[in-house]
């Protein structure tokens, strides 16, 4: 984490408040593989990063309560009695819903004052939404003691996206960031929301991150479409999610659903497997394999999901012609954000120079290109 925002953060809060803080950093998340899966209650390899938010937090007596935004300048303040989603309420839903889905859970709230920023590059398909959510019920459980374990928190960060923002998400994002630990990812069954925790050495490769800086709107819309018609599917097989479809079955029923509702499903179907594939290939220390596996899943997400963009496409077949490039696919819900790349370390800076260049030749503006360190999930720090 970054010991730079932590203090400016904590420099804001003194600025604004007065008083000394209680903090806490939350991280956004990679998903190395299984990729829409989690709302079919499939798996996933998720993993916290070194890039998230930094709260202040600490208790008020005033008769409202209030947060600083830090990156966007914005306070807004409140009323613990009555709490509404605001329309375009952007970061502020989150929190709020935050604080609703804790009342709603019978648990008395006090009021607090609070200062956030983060350092998650936006629209890079993080999850600084994820992060945002949980570190405040994290804060908020630490500074008022309601003894809520990491699994009840994080279920309260999901309700708050669901009925706040509008975003069925499944757990994945809020499950990486609150449990993340270092140096590893976690293979997530959605169902039982229990996770394995895999040591990974990439030996000679590194993971980066680049980002098409692009956000189709399509985004918001288009994945709640793609959730629909996996129900569908899923009800049509007489199942309760596509995590127990299997392609026998799936074919069964194929002249009985649209030609683009079988590829969806035949996907999910295809990168659950993936995901536990990918899981094999770190514990045989088969470095090759996940590249591959990789690659599997960007051509199951653009050609059969129908989620990916000309951006993210092109970066990943630029990716496919250089030897020194393992693997790498879109991650994240799609229709932008980033590709993830397991790249040579020695190879990195040449990459970065020339894909920078042809990526800004090919649509005339920037791509961004992060390195990303697998680290801890949710935690107090000093």
């Amino acid at each position: 984490m970054s010991k730079k925002l932590v203090k400016e953060v904590k420099r804001s809060y003194k600025a604004h408040f007065n008083t000394k803080p209680l903090m806490i950093f939350s991280p956004g998340r990679i998903n190395l593989i299984g990729e829409h899966t989690d709302y079919n209650e499939g798996y996933v390899f998720p993993a916290a990063t070194n890039k998230g938010i930094a709260l202040a937090i600490q208790k008020s007596s005033s008769k409202k309560s209030k947060v600083y935004a830090l990156n966007m300048q914005e306070m807004h303040e409140f009323s613990l009695h009555k709490i509404d989603a605001l329309k375009d309420g952007g970061w502020k839903n989150y929190i709020l819903g935050v604080v609703a889905e804790i009342q709603k859970a019978g648990i008395q709230l006090e009021n607090f004052n609070a200062a956030f920023a983060g350092n998650i590059p936006s629209g890079a398909g993080m999850s600084s939404s994820a992060a945002l959510e949980n570190s405040f019920v994290f804060g908020l459980n630490e500074l008022f003691d309601f003894g809520l374990s990491k699994k009840q928190m994080i279920l309260i960060s999901q309700k708050a996206e669901h009925n706040f923002v509008g975003v069925k998400c499944g757990i994945m994002d809020q499950y990486a960031s609150m449990f993340g630990e270092k140096g590893s990812a976690l293979l997530l069954d959605c169902r039982t929301v229990k996770s394995q925790t895999y040591k990974i050495d990439f030996k000679k490769y590194k993971l980066i991150l680049i980002n098409t800086n692009v956000k189709h709107d399509l985004s918001e819309s288009a994945y709640n479409d793609r959730r629909e018609a996996c129900e569908k599917v899923s009800n049509k097989l007489n199942i309760s999610a596509l995590r127990d479809a299997s392609k026998e079955g799936l074919n069964a029923i194929k002249n009985d659903i649209s030609e683009e509702d079988y590829q969806k499903a035949l996907y999910v179907i295809e990168e659950n497997e993936r995901v536990q594939l990918f899981a094999k290939a770190i514990q045989d220390d088969n470095i090759d394999a996940l590249g591959n596996l990789l690659y599997q899943s960007h051509h199951g997400l653009s050609s059969q999901y129908k989620v990916s963009c000309k951006e993210l496409d092109f970066l990943v077949e630029k990716a496919k012609v250089n030897p020194n490039i393992l693997g790498a696919r879109m991650m994240g819900g799609g229709f932008g954000g980033c590709t993830i790349n397991l790249i040579l370390k020695s190879e990195v800076a040449k990459f970065k120079r020339d894909i920078t260049k042809k990526f800004k030749n090919e649509f005339g503006r920037d791509c961004s290109i992060y390195k990303v360190k697998l680290s801890e999930g949710t935690q107090i720090i000093d």
